[in-house]
């Protein structure tokens, strides 16, 4: 068994967690209730849910993949992991820095908990 990616896994689906309960009472309650047109309001929800399967599967993936120890495959899959995951953190990165708000890296601290599955996942290929 890889205990890092065991550690990866567990983190993701406790990021999906995250995501869930604290995504839908900040960003898709406010977002269903604005005033956005329809068209967008929908994509920008099913989006929502596109990422919260992502996160899951990611998550339930990793723990596959750290009871296969050795297995053909497994090091490009989680390197793949490794990398959306650090993309996902890059994205919030770059949108809280580009606004000038002021402590920017404490306002979408969303990479604070999409980095470490990142980071771990990526120790579990060494």
């Amino acid at each position: 068994m890889n205990g890092w990616l065991l550690a990866a896994g567990i983190t993701s689906l406790g990021v999906a967690a995250v995501h869930l309960v604290g995504g839908h009472h900040d960003v898709v309650r406010p977002l269903l209730s604005s005033g956005l047109a329809d068209e967008p309001k929908r994509v920008l929800h099913a989006v929502w849910h596109m990422v919260s399967g992502d996160l899951m599967l990611s998550g339930l993936a990793l723990i596959y993949l750290s009871l296969t120890d050795g297995t053909s495959g497994t090091s490009l899959a989680v390197w793949f992991i490794a990398a959306h995951f650090t993309a996902y953190a890059a994205a919030f990165l770059v949108v809280t820095l580009s606004v000038g708000w002021p402590r920017p890296l404490l306002r979408l601290p969303q990479w604070i908990l999409l980095l470490p599955v990142a980071v771990l996942a990526a120790a579990g290929t060494a």
